[in-house]
């Protein structure tokens, strides 16, 4: 299991569980460390990986959802995807989502070029802490701001913009 699968199970669990540990070939435990009760990717490992982040709500999975994961994909060997929050929604949106937060992160789980999918935590400086990415990739439509040792590219194209908006698309079906 190379880098990139270890960082994955890594970030599932928060850390591989002794249990997992147990099942992996010595090479595979000669690239982690052990913190407190479980392990995690050495630095030099780590290194070797470039992690790209892109969040958003994915309410309504539609072609520029896709479009903005294959650019973000380009960027990096492990692209994490973080689903915002019921809670963060509503607050952002003034309005609750149409689809619970699990499920928006399953669906976006499921998009080929995804590694992970997870919902981001209460605070966005605890997902940065857990992904550590190299990259974050903001949507044309998103607005960009600092993350703390991290490449910020904010991508100019999307595809038929005024089509695939999410807040569109509600809009249509409650007519």
């Amino acid at each position: 299991m190379p880098a990139k699968e270890l960082y994955i199970l890594q970030l599932k669990h928060n850390g591989i569980p002794e249990r997992i540990y147990k099942t992996l070939d010595i090479k595979e435990k000669m690239m982690l460390e052990r913190k407190g009760v479980k392990y995690f990717l050495k630095e030099d490992e780590r290194k070797k990986i470039r992690v790209v982040l892109t969040g958003g709500v994915f309410d309504i999975l539609h072609a520029g959802h896709v479009f903005t994961l294959y650019e973000a994909k380009k960027l990096g060997d492990v692209l994490i995807v973080v689903v915002a929050t019921d809670r963060t929604v509503k607050k952002l949106k003034r309005r609750k989502p149409v689809n619970n937060e699990e499920y928006r992160a399953f669906i976006a789980d499921c998009v080929k070029p995804v590694d992970l999918a997870i919902v981001g935590k209460k605070k966005f400086e605890d997902t940065i802490k857990l992904v550590r990415p190299d990259v974050v990739v903001f949507g044309y439509d998103q607005k960009e701001f600092p993350v703390k040792g991290a490449k910020i590219v904010k991508l100019k194209k999307s595809i038929e913009e005024k089509k695939f908006k999410t807040s569109r698309i509600i809009k249509e079906l409650e007519l």
